[in-house]
């Protein structure tokens, strides 16, 4: 048995902790690399030249191409950051009132409970109940069986 065995006491609690710092700046340095190379591409200011060359700058020659960045164009990187969050928050909140209906007037449910009203009344037929409740449903628009003008052009 000329092999000589390592056993994990023979590894210093001190070398341990140095590992993981290591480890740990490790990954954020590579967290650092791929926010940056997202700022590239999200910035609108930058040309294409532009953003081939820093992007070129930052895989070739990374540890001084993340430090010219972060120092020439970092001010502006968590504004680029914010305005993004907030504008995919908008078109989430602007979708979320689409599928909810509180933006374009009346929602589906608000027609077809007028729809069962006019019915009741005697206004309209089950056979023209059914066509509108069928445009209702499909999304083509409002349901128009009472015949009441809704716009009238030139009067």
């Amino acid at each position: 048995m000329s092999t000589q065995m390592y056993l994990a006491y023979d590894y210093p609690l001190l070398s341990v902790f140095w590992s993981m710092l290591w480890f740990f700046l490790w990954i954020m340095w590579f967290i650092l690399l791929f926010r940056i190379i997202i700022d590239i591409f999200r910035d609108d200011e930058l040309g294409g030249w532009a953003k081939a060359g820093w992007l070129l700058f930052v895989i070739l020659l990374p540890f001084l191409g993340v430090l010219v960045y972060v120092i020439a164009r970092g001010k502006n990187m968590g504004r680029r950051e914010v305005n993004q969050a907030r504008a995919q928050q908008e078109a989430f909140d602007s979708y979320i009132r689409q599928a909810a209906g509180g933006g374009s007037g009346t929602s589906s449910v608000d027609e077809l409970a007028k729809l069962s009203e006019i019915r009741a009344r005697g206004d309209i037929t089950d056979d023209e109940f059914r066509r509108a409740k069928e445009l209702v449903l499909s999304g083509q628009g409002p349901s128009s069986g009472s015949g009441s003008g809704t716009a009238t052009s030139g009067k």
